[in-house]
């Protein structure tokens, strides 16, 4: 593949090859750990055979693969290794949502909030006393090239990283003197600075930037971003407003997008970009009523004076960012946006990953995100298809210094309508 057309998707894939290859050292607790993570595979395999979406686990031998992964599973010296396992065993059935995390990945904490109501159910409190999720980090997504290089792909609004200074495309060369971990980089430096060696041009020799970590509620992390994020880009004459969408797997963001439109900082804009790229999905189909010029928005009052906005509907000019990393219930929502003729569609194709999904704990160091039911879409099957752009806008984040080339060509479209 031609370099300069990778998306983001490839270099999450790459990010999840690259940790794969990573092992700790043996220790003295290497046996107990090697018990646990076979412990471990044995749940996963048993959890797939028992609630995968499709009773024929798509043809696979569920059987023979247990064979041929179990032994790997049983020699591996490290929990990184043994997901690696346990992910090749699980990329045989070729479904989206479907995968295997550790505490070493944000994932892992971010999907553990994201399902924290069903997980309640499953031993939430075991793993995460009181279900409060939280883990130490910078608010940060990365990946990795073919030369193993971690590279930022994106920055939430109002996380530390973003409040570091730290820019889409960003190679992080080090941390604290040692090797970029997205989670254990930060355990017990939560609120002290810690040195980030990063590179933010080909041609530049690594600088030093100060970031202080902070212990993430994740469901949290991704609303304040959300608010975070709106704001109005004047170019010409025109206002245009964007907002980013890093989680839409809760009513709640939905509800702050609409209140930012009825009486925040978009109220006042000309036109709307709606940035679906990364993050997770989770949307309901319906969330596409906010683009209805035909349905009323209603206003209430209470007897104190105190108002509010019921349906509320942008009837403006609007276009929709999508990449690679635009999964799942995002995919949904880019689909209708197209094919309803809402607006325009700018990026690349989107990831393919629209499955729905649950999540099961595994021990108390691994949680199975897993396919639970097949969806079409009208009728449509998107999964590992996805919905491509009306404009397509290829974006190679490396060493982009901020730039957003998929953001200033729908802020060139929607300055001239």
């Amino acid at each position: 593949m031609n370099r300069a057309k990778r998306t983001r998707r490839d270099f999450l894939t790459l990010a999840a090859a690259a940790a794969a290859l990573s092992a700790w050292p043996a220790s003295a607790e290497t046996g107990r750990q090697s018990d646990a993570d076979l412990a471990a595979f044995d749940e996963v395999w048993e959890t797939v055979r028992d609630r995968f979406y499709d009773p024929r686990l798509r043809g696979v031998d569920w059987q023979a693969a247990r064979a041929r992964y179990r032994p790997q599973a049983a020699s591996a010296r490290s929990r990184d290794e043994t997901a690696a396992v346990v992910n090749a065993m699980l990329m045989e059935l070729g479904a989206s949502h479907t995968r295997y995390y550790t505490p070493d990945d944000p994932a892992y904490y971010q999907l553990a909030d994201i399902f924290s109501y069903a997980l309640r159910r499953r031993g939430l409190d075991r793993v995460f006393p009181g279900s409060e999720v939280t883990y130490p980090g910078i608010g940060v997504f990365t990946g990795a090239d073919d030369q193993g290089r971690t590279f930022i792909t994106g920055v939430v609004e109002g996380a530390p990283g973003h409040q570091a200074g730290l820019l889409v495309g960003d190679e992080i060369v080090s941390v604290d003197g040692g090797p970029f971990r997205p989670v254990d980089s930060f355990r017990g430096k939560v609120g002290g600075a810690v040195p980030l060696l990063i590179r933010r041009t080909a041609a530049e020799a690594p600088t030093a930037i100060g970031v202080t970590p902070s212990e993430i509620h994740p469901n949290d992390m991704f609303l304040r971003g959300l608010e975070a994020s709106a704001r109005i880009i004047a170019e010409g004459n025109a206002r245009i407003g964007y907002v980013h969408v890093w989680s839409y797997a809760g009513g709640r963001y939905q509800a702050a997008l609409e209140e930012l439109i009825a009486d925040g900082p978009l109220k006042e804009a000309d036109a709307l970009i709606w940035d679906l790229r990364d993050g997770w999905g989770g949307a309901q189909p319906d969330y596409l009523d906010l683009f209805n010029p035909r349905a009323p928005t209603m206003q209430v009052t209470d007897r104190n004076g105190k108002t509010g906005k019921v349906d509320v509907k942008w009837r403006k000019p609007v276009a929709a960012l999508i990449n690679g990393g635009t999964r799942s219930g995002k995919e949904v929502l880019a689909y209708g946006f197209k094919e309803y003729r809402l607006g325009e569609l700018v990026g690349v194709r989107t990831e393919g990953a629209v499955l729905a999904a649950t999540a099961f704990l595994i021990g108390d160091e691994g949680l199975l995100l897993l396919a639970v039911e097949d969806v079409l879409v009208d009728g449509q099957r998107l999964e590992g298809v996805g919905v491509a752009p009306t404009i397509e806008v290829p974006f190679d984040p490396r060493f982009a210094a901020g730039a957003d080339p998929q953001l200033e060509r729908a802020v060139q479209i929607l300055s001239r309508s």
